[in-house]
């Protein structure tokens, strides 16, 4: 069963310095935080904030494309847990047909955002969400360049990406 959640806020890891977006459930009490990155974290946090940039950032870009095509964002799913791992599910409608697309969860919200797309979360990640061991959890980065880039990515910081609030 899916719930229906709201993006609560965005905040950050005061011991990783990691964004966590907050979700919080539309009837209820309940909240899921999901650490994203940083550019993910400015895409929702500058749409939240109501900026607008003279040019379009990423999740506008794909939102004019799929409204040049005539695609719909019917909603975002937050559907699975998987070793500290969120998952997501972009559904789309096109020509009379449903489709399902494999997304990760910052990307799906910062999409939804800019659809207005209904945001759904699995009781079952919720559930696990409770027991993530944030200590344990080990990059799954294996390649020399993969490896580069996760360290270029931890010296970032938010100032880094300008004056915008989290």
């Amino acid at each position: 069963m899916f719930k229906p959640m709201t993006i609560s806020k965005l905040t950050m890891d005061p011991i990783t310095n990691s964004p966590i977006v907050i979700l919080k459930e539309v009837d209820g009490e309940k909240t899921l935080p999901i650490w994203i990155g940083l550019m993910e974290a400015t895409a929702i946090a500058s749409k939240m904030e109501k900026i607008d940039f003279d040019r379009p950032m990423t999740h506008d870009l794909l939102k004019n494309i799929l409204d040049m095509i005539d695609v719909k964002v019917e909603k975002i799913e937050i559907c699975d847990l998987k070793n500290n791992v969120y998952y997501a599910l972009i559904h789309i409608a096109h020509n009379g047909g449903l489709m399902q697309v494999d997304a990760r969860p910052s990307d799906a919200l910062a999409l939804s955002l800019r659809v207005n797309a209904p945001i759904f979360v699995s009781e079952d990640v919720i559930d696990k969400s409770r027991h993530i061991d944030l200590m344990s959890a080990e990059p799954e980065v294996k390649t020399e360049e993969g490896k580069k880039w996760q360290e270029i990515l931890e010296n970032l910081n938010p100032e880094d990406f300008g004056k915008y609030k989290m």
